[in-house]
């Protein structure tokens, strides 16, 4: 369905991108994005994202959140949920609001803002 879909549906993607401080591609490196996102909704743009916030620096080198939600990409502000975590975040809830800060309409490349809001023990 992807071919003949106007929103992509069905298209699948593996994502392994930096967490950085800034939006700068110079900025600090604390840790990767990794996992998948799919469109999956029929009538827009939907992302049902799957992945990994996995730290490599400072306090929580070695730990992860997860998060698994709806992302509608082209809406200003997406809220996606955390739904656990390892290490230091063990046992982690929350959520993520993300904020896209530049996107490259040709490359479809994009810089987005994750502002994370998690409980842990």
């Amino acid at each position: 369905m992807t071919n003949t879909s106007r929103t992509l549906f069905g298209a699948t993607h593996v994502i392994d991108d930096s967490l950085t401080v800034g939006p700068e591609p110079t900025s600090k490196i604390v840790g990767r994005a990794q996992g998948i996102y799919a469109f999956t909704d029929l009538n827009e743009f939907g992302l049902l994202m799957v992945f990994n916030y996995a730290f490599v620096e400072g306090k929580y080198n070695g730990s992860t959140l997860s998060v698994l939600g709806k992302n509608s990409f082209l809406s200003k502000v997406r809220e996606m949920p955390i739904v656990g975590g390892s290490g230091l975040f063990r046992f982690a809830r929350g959520y993520v609001l993300a904020t896209t800060h530049s996107l490259n309409l040709s490359s479809g490349d994009a810089v987005v803002k994750h502002d994370v809001y998690v409980l842990h023990y």
